[in-house]
């Protein structure tokens, strides 16, 4: 189990490394970073490119190297001070920064620092900006500006340069200017700037286009191409003025920053957007459900949220793999597509958890209809890889205004109401009513005492042990330990409670460990009590066996408490079984191999299929109470009992009768030749003490 959380662990942090290599990847300037020690760690294609090294060149650097020598003295104090107290910060302003590139030239650079923890570890994600050529064109500016700039230059720079009269009339325009817009500077003279603006630009009264604000300050604008296309343009207007000091005009300057605009939405896109689906995430999704409640609130329409969550997904994963679970997602992805209707919105929250948003809907709506066909056309059957993946979900639903007020609180309630869907036996619908949050704070109540309980050195749990008779003989021949708890705040909480809570909270595998110890312990005492062997029947989570160290528990109980692995019976359920793809097999291999007694619990209350009968190792069956229960004569036809009997003696297994009850069942069980019964008829469960008791009462 830990080989498995830490595999977890280790894909969780590849996954944030990978996302982190894409993102800064995608950003337009050079990305690089830092280590505490000053050592470069990760790169982007723009640091290399903006530097002149290699990948493998910058990643053996430090960041010292990159600096010009004059700059590096107390550099490693500056760096140390900062991973002390990290902020986000911008330098270069008011200072000169050089950058210095492998065949030891220098570029002036801005630089910009963000601190970032990566598992636990401080580095530093520097955004490294070659300004050589926004230098030129501040140069080119002033020098224009003091009329020093010879036409020549102009014509050969770069960047569109446009030069208007003071009403922003177009008086001349560059080549590069030409190029830009498709233009030629004939055909731009004498027309209003705003003729090539893609977006409204503020005006005076008359039309004319206020530039009189401008101060030479960078601003992204766009650009409307001769043939129409739209241009984005980081723009800079600077006045000129007259001899005189007045304005006479403005200087327009203006590059392309087409890929700037796209890699920026392309980061936008990652952020607000699930990366495998491509749905929207929680992020997003919370900012239009806050915009879409705020424009709603004065409106008699509700808007409706579906919380959908896929039963059993995460037996797919670890069953079939992960490849298979991504195949399933991006399947039900699509579909949701196609079945939501336009202004739906649709989103995946994570994991297995998609939400739907039905917009201006009327408050007496009935959306059964609707939520039907979702259950019908999105939850269809699904085959994967040659896998038939039966698909059913669980859904929450809630109204705003009426069930929430807002964005947080709407998804709280759906997700409250969802888990009640899970509760009633999953693959339905259930809406939020007030009830539902005193029945979570009371889930969370008792997951919490749960947990505390296990931490403090187990002394609120306590086990009781059920008797199994040989009903040939009579004679007690084993016990079952079951798990009670008495919270000395809750009172005693039924195991039906706590141990789908401690199932959901992850903390049945403490739980399980604390049984197993104990349970062992009090067999072997009970053993030198009675002067005669018993055996001990111990009931295992799906959870528990996910891993080689539950195996290791079960060698260290048996070896420290001396007991025979011959007496120790794991009781697992039938859908372990069922969900199994060769994991299970092997635990349970495993199991026999130490000597261990495999029990199915409960058979007959899930899939009941003699093909796992036969597949499995498995030595003894239970009988399900519900089934037990139903004999009410001696004389009564219980076919599946009967059916179950024959079965598993056919199959070389012994077969155990849980629930008994009354005479009637006795004598029932016995005649059909089942092998043991425990139940109320002989002993509920009593302390280990008792059970010595218990037998001497029964005559063994």
């Amino acid at each position: 189990m830990e080989s498995r959380a830490e595999d977890t662990a280790l894909r969780a942090r590849i996954e944030r490394e990978d996302r982190l290599r894409l993102i800064i990847e995608a950003a337009p300037s050079a990305m690089i970073v830092v280590d505490g020690s000053g050592r470069l760690v990760l790169v982007n294609s723009e640091a290399e490119r903006s530097f002149g090294y290699t990948r493998e060149e910058l990643l053996v650097l430090r960041v010292e190297d990159l600096i010009p020598t004059r700059f590096r003295n107390h550099h490693d104090v500056e760096r140390d001070a900062y991973f002390a107290h990290p902020d986000r910060r911008g330098m270069g302003v008011g200072r000169e920064l050089f950058g210095l590139r492998k065949d030891g030239t220098e570029m002036p650079v801005e630089i910009g620092l963000n601190p970032i923890v990566i598992d636990g570890e401080r580095f530093v994600l520097a955004s490294v900006i070659d300004i050589t050529e926004r230098l030129r064109g501040q140069a080119a500016e002033a020098a224009v500006r003091h009329d020093v700039l010879r036409r020549s230059i102009l014509d050969t720079i770069p960047f569109s340069i446009i030069a208007t009269d003071r009403h922003g009339r177009i008086v001349t325009a560059n080549p590069a200017a030409e190029s830009l817009l498709g233009y030629r500077a004939g055909e731009l003279i004498d027309t209003s700037l705003t003729a090539i603006d893609g977006a409204g630009r503020r005006t005076h009264g008359d039309g004319t286009p206020i530039l009189g604000d401008a101060h030479g300050d960078d601003n992204e604008w766009v650009y409307r191409h001769r043939d129409g296309r739209m241009i984005p343009v980081q723009e800079a207007i600077v006045p000129l003025e007259s001899d005189s000091g007045e304005d006479s005009g403005f200087l327009v300057v203006a590059y392309d920053i087409t890929h700037r605009v796209e890699d920026r939405k392309q980061m936008e896109h990652m952020a607000t957007h699930d990366g495998l689906t491509n749905l929207a995430n929680r992020s997003l999704l919370v900012r239009h459900l806050a915009v879409t409640l705020e424009e709603g609130a004065s409106s008699d329409l509700h808007t409706v949220l579906l919380l959908l969550d896929l039963d059993h997904f995460k037996r797919i994963n670890d069953s079939l793999g992960h490849h298979i679970g991504d195949e399933l997602l991006l399947v039900v992805s699509e579909r949701l597509r196609v079945w939501t209707r336009e202004g739906d919105f649709v989103a995946r929250l994570g994991g297995d958890e998609f939400v739907i948003v039905f917009h201006d809907v009327p408050p007496d709506a009935e959306l059964d209809r609707r939520i039907n066909g979702l259950m019908v056309d999105v939850l269809a059957p699904v085959v994967v890889h040659g896998y038939e993946l039966v698909v059913t979900g669980s859904i929450g639903g809630t109204r705003f205004p009426v069930d929430a007020v807002d964005p947080g609180e709407l998804l709280k309630h759906a997700d409250i109401a969802m888990y009640q869907a899970k509760a009633a036996g999953r693959n339905n619908v259930q809406w939020f009513e007030p009830g539902m949050l005193e029945e979570n704070h009371e889930r969370l109540a008792l997951s919490a005492a749960l947990r505390q309980a296990l931490d403090q050195d187990q002394r609120e749990l306590s086990l009781a042990y059920q008797p199994q008779l040989d009903l040939a003989t009579g004679e007690v021949v084993g016990v079952e330990a079951l798990a009670r708890w008495t919270s000395p705040t809750l009172g005693s909480v039924p195991p039906d409670r706590f141990i789908p809570v401690a199932e959901d909270g992850g903390m049945i595998a403490p739980l399980g460990s604390w049984v197993l110890r104990t349970a062992c312990a009090a067999l072997a005492a009970l053993e030198l009590q009675m002067g005669r062997p018993l055996r001990l029947a111990v009931n295992v989570s799906p959870r528990q066996m996910r891993g080689s160290a539950w195996l290791d528990e079960i060698a260290q109980a048996i070896e420290e408490t001396g007991i025979a692995p011959e007496q120790l019976e794991v009781e697992i359920t039938e859908g372990l079984l069922i969900d199994d793809h060769g994991d299970a097999v092997s635990m349970l291999e495993s199991l026999r191999a130490m000597g261990v007694t495999i029990v199915v619990d409960d058979f007959g209350r899930g899939y009941s299929s003699l093909a796992y009968l036969t597949k499995f190792p498995i030595d003894k069956i239970k009988i399900d109470r519900s089934f037990v229960q139903e004999i009410t004569s001696v004389d009564h036809n219980a076919a599946i009992v009967d059916a179950i009997i024959v079965m598993a003696h056919a199959l070389g297994m012994t077969v155990v009768a849980e629930g008994v009850e009354t005479e009637a069942q006795e004598c029932y069980l016995r005649e059909r030749g089942c092998d043991e019964v425990q139940g109320y008829r002989y002993s509920p469960g009593v302390p280990a003490g008792s059970v010595a008791m218990v037998a001497q009462a029964l005559g063994t």
